[in-house]
């Protein structure tokens, strides 16, 4: 999750793949090749975040100092969790203020190129307040419920300091939700009865937003600060090693030869990065810098070339095993294993790959467009065989997972691993005998091995070996640039998401202390006791219109704290409910006017954000309909039912999906005319509703028109062949 690098410090690191970097005697280890391209960067100011400070020199070393320091912190939490867990959190996003206000000017039109006195004194402000609830954490503990003149002091400062720290990085949107939230807090006893409550102190609120475990130091956080980072972590240290161009030449090598290939190379690559990334943004920036020129060089147009990637991109969230932060924060909150929200997801991520695929599909058939040359596609199998050793760290993770470990535990895991595995192919590569590598490896897999009896101590002993080894061989200094540079961007692509878990804090924190939770909730329910379908279409709704302004981690932890108590109330499983509210939360950022994963198309595609939002709305439209299925049919979740039951909600979501797509697009063997896509469009409802008699009525549908378009299209397709 890897984004364009700020400042260009002669002495700051080269973010080079290790696979392009290694060279032994007998062979060397080389990405393969692919075709040309000239690929325009992307803007260097723009971020799912707010304009941040273009920095070298001595300014630039003070914030990455501060990023590695907030990175080695973490990781020594992940090892050894010394502190208490309040204490851990509070620290936690004394780093983020730090990075903050270090990284993100006061305004666009302030100086970029400089860190100002002011921000710098605010830095420090909000790091030393960090060490309040260590410092007094006995204290407070005593008096609890009872809090000091300083208590609140401190506390009111730093709530407004985190309410500006949003609003730099992520926009006026949220800070101006949380206010309002706040602001019913504080005034809310004024207001009609429907919705009033009894009235709170100054000192409640601050208590309660600043002193405990139910405000900007809750669950969100708590999340934030323990498997979030790590992931972020594990995904940075992965795309260093250069499994982004794994990736691609993967998806390239398989369909880019394919009707369509370069877009479907940017389906395949995104849905691959999100393996191992869960922010949508990061993966445009990332995989989009190869795919989007790509997909412009053969036909497509700019606005549907980042529309695609955009589309593509934002499934990284829903796509196991690393899916994105809400997925962490969810099974916090449901106080289930992560493992359980993962199987969930599982079939709802390939639907919407799938999804993606069949509209690029669709759209390269009705606009005619061909693949790349075969010639010029690289081999896949080529490509697995020269990295295969990048997925290692992702399967032992998918495989922990599985096995029952914790989030935490199997990220530290899969984090120590890549390290290794990064630190350890500069010290291979340099031995001549191919027969010195392998015993090399062998040793280095039992040290490792070894992990699941001593614990953690073998894993730092090693990877302090390996580092020091690095030191003294030749090309190792880069490697180690590379792991320093992997830990600086993991922190600093953390920010956005800790700043957004903190200042979400506010709304809990109102919502737990006023108990307005249950306002709309009853009202939810009580259009539910007439129409489960209308409450579905309710909280979509408030999904879509939040997630308009604010990202995916509020719109979900808003919308679920609101209306899954709801849903759940309705018969609906506790897990769907939380997943039909994450799946729409992340069709929200497709959505204009704030489409962030559409902004970050745009400025590698050169065309306007807003076009690319709407057109990637219309490729993810098909969609739309995996989230009612879920709650029609919950084996669509692997929430009760057989495997058979869930073989046929599948089948009848692949077929509902096509139509949708066909009657979207207006394409399917040929073209479609206007009776065909109605006819299509009812069908697919038909199939979602489950009813009586809808399926059997969906599926004679859907075979007519299938059937009757066929033979419709027999001429033109001849003619074309």
């Amino acid at each position: 999750m890897r984004h364009p690098r700020e400042g260009g410090d002669p002495e700051s690191f080269e973010q080079t793949s290790l696979g392009s970097r290694f060279r032994g005697n007998d062979d060397e280890v080389t990405a393969p090749n692919v075709p040309p391209l000239t690929t325009p960067p992307a803007d260097a100011a723009f971020d799912e975040t707010g304009v941040k400070r273009e920095l070298t020199g001595i300014a630039w070393k003070i914030v990455a100092g501060a990023a590695l320091t907030f990175s080695t912190y973490q990781l020594f939490i992940a090892a050894f969790s010394p502190l208490s867990s309040l204490v851990t959190r509070s620290l936690h996003v004394g780093f983020l203020l730090l990075l903050s206000f270090l990284i993100y000017p006061v305004s666009s039109k302030a100086n970029r190129h400089k860190i100002v006195w002011y921000d710098a004194a605010l830095a420090m402000l909000g790091f030393a307040l960090a060490f309040y609830h260590w410092v007094f954490e006995a204290d407070l503990i005593q008096r609890s419920g009872d809090p000091t003149v300083a208590d609140l002091v401190i506390g009111s400062i730093v709530i407004v300091m985190v309410f500006e720290a949003a609003r730099r990085v992520l926009g006026l949107a949220l800070p101006i939700v949380c206010a309002v939230f706040l602001a019913y807090g504080v005034f809310g006893q004024y207001l009609p009865s429907a919705i009033a409550h009894r009235g709170y102190g100054f000192d409640q609120i601050v208590g309660q937003l600043y002193l405990g475990s139910e405000g900007i130091y809750g669950i969100p956080t708590l999340v934030s600060a323990t498997y979030i980072f790590l992931f972020i972590l594990f995904g940075s240290f992965l795309e260093h090693a250069g499994m982004i161009a794994l990736f691609n030449n993967i998806a390239l090598g398989f369909v880019g030869h394919a009707r369509g290939g370069p877009a479907k190379v940017a389906v395949i690559s995104s849905g691959m990065m999100g393996m191992i990334s869960g922010s949508g943004v990061a993966n445009v920036l990332t995989v989009g810098q190869f795919t989007i020129p790509l997909m412009k060089r053969f036909g497509y147009s700019p606005i549907f070339a980042g529309a695609v990637e955009a589309t593509s991109s934002m499934g990284g969230q829903i796509m196991p095993p690393v899916m994105g932060a809400v997925a962490f924060i969810m099974a916090e909150t449901l106080n289930v294993p992560y493992v359980t929200i993962v199987k969930a997801a599982v079939i709802p991520a390939i639907l919407y790959y799938l999804t993606a695929f069949c509209m690029v599909h669709l759209e390269a058939g009705r606009k005619g467009l061909h693949g790349l040359p075969k010639a010029d596609c690289p081999n896949p199998w080529r490509a697995i065989r020269e990295k295969w050793y990048l997925m290692l760290p992702l399967a032992v993770l998918v495989f922990m997972l599985f096995d029952g470990f914790t989030p935490m535990f199997s990220g530290i895991v899969g984090l120590a691993l890549t390290a290794m595995l990064i630190l350890g192919v500069g010290i291979a590569s340099g031995f001549g005998s191919m027969l010195f590598r392998i015993v090399f490896w062998v040793i280095l897999g039992l040290a490792t091995a070894s992990f699941f009896k001593y614990g953690i101590w073998p894993l730092i002993s090693m990877i302090a070996v390996l580092i020091g080894v690095n030191f003294v061989i030749r090309g190792g200094r880069h490697t180690l640039a590379i792991m320093r540079g992997s830990m600086i961007d993991g922190a600093k692509q953390a920010i956005t998401v800790g700043i957004a878990c903190a200042i979400v804090g506010v709304i809990i924190g109102v919502l737990t202390l006023t108990g307005a939770a249950s306002n709309f909730a009853g009202f939810v329910l009580d259009i539910g006791s007439k129409s489960l379908f209308l409450s579905l279409f309710l909280t979509m709704a408030v999904c879509l219109v939040l997630g308009m302004g604010i990202p995916t981690i509020p719109n979900y932890i808003i919308t679920s704290a609101i209306a899954a108590p709801a849903l759940l109330t309705l018969k609906v499983p506790l897990i769907v409910s939380h997943m039909f509210v994450f799946y729409f939360g992340i069709m929200a950022d497709l959505t204009p006017p704030v489409a962030l994963a559409a902004f970050a198309a745009a400025s590698i595609a050169k065309a306007s954000p807003m076009r690319i939002g709407w057109k990637a709305t219309h490729i993810a439209i098909a969609g739309f309909v995996i989230p009612y299925m879920a709650v029609y049919d919950p084996a669509l979740m692997l929430q009760g039912g057989t495997l058979l039951d869930t073989a046929y909600v599948v089948f009848k979501a692949i077929i509902a999906i096509v139509l949708w797509g066909a009657a979207s697009i207006g394409y399917l063997r040929a073209p479609l005319n206007w009776p065909e896509r109605i006819v299509a469009t009812a069908a697919a409802f038909l199939l979602v509703v489950a009813i009586p008699w809808t399926d059997e009525v969906g599926f004679a549908l859907s075979a007519a028109i299938v059937a009757w378009h066929w033979f419709r299209s027999r001429p033109r397709v001849n003619a074309a062949a």
